[in-house]
């Protein structure tokens, strides 16, 4: 068997239960991304990346026929926009690098300004993912447009560096672990979970940093 086919087909057994290798595999991946995004180093996105691949095709139950045999188009679509907003955080955060022989980006709160042309395009993003995911038939189209809608956003503030990004996905997983759970996805509803406490780490491990540097810069707008 070669190694893409034990990729697809390999999975872990309790009693009844079956869950992929894939989906371990895509969520472990995940996990080390967020760890290198607190620590604020490049690799955050080209291992992140290799998660997300992973994930589209378990969250895509019944064309890559999982054991749940459900799809999640949120969840998958946003494994899409992850790998397209990936590519722009590691250019972002590799010409940062270049400029700094220590860290790729420097945490700080976002504006204002960047507050208030956020917001509008948050709702609209989430309105059109949540009629977008009702037409395809999503398994649970509410949640499953917030996570969507939350991760892209929580993506991109990683890539700016806002330190507001932990709080989203704070508010990401609450919903997300038990959605996943209700739909028997259950190593990503375990990581779900464990991102509940680990970015909660990471917020006040950016909020330290942002009020660090930000007091040595005279920086500190809120």
């Amino acid at each position: 068997m070669s190694v893409l086919n034990w990729l697809f087909e390999a999975e872990i057994h309790f009693g009844s239960k079956a869950i992929l290798w894939r989906e371990v595999l895509g969520n472990a991946f995940g996990l080390a991304g967020a760890i290198y995004g607190m620590r604020r180093k490049v690799w955050t996105w080209p291992v992140g990346m290799a998660g997300n691949i992973l994930l589209f095709t378990v969250f895509l139950g019944a064309v890559f026929n999982t054991p749940q045999d459900k799809n999640l188009y949120g969840q998958a679509g946003r494994q899409v926009f992850l790998i397209l907003l990936s590519i722009y955080g590691w250019i972002i955060w590799s010409r940062n690098k270049g400029k700094s022989s220590k860290n790729a980006v420097s945490p700080r709160w976002a504006t204002t300004r960047e507050r208030l042309y956020i917001l509008p395009v948050v709702v609209v993003f989430y309105l059109i993912s949540f009629l977008l995911l009702k037409e395809l038939g999503s398994w649970a189209p509410i949640p499953d447009a917030w996570i969507f809608t939350g991760t892209v956003l929580a993506t991109y503030g990683m890539s700016k560096g806002f330190v507001e990004f932990w709080l989203v996905w704070i508010a990401v997983d609450a919903v997300g672990v038990p959605l996943l759970i209700k739909g028997g996805y259950y190593p990503s509803a375990i990581l779900y979970g464990v991102y509940g406490a680990f970015v909660i780490w990471g917020f006040v491990s950016w909020l330290s940093i942002a009020s660090r540097e930000g007091s040595r810069t005279g920086k500190l707008e809120v």
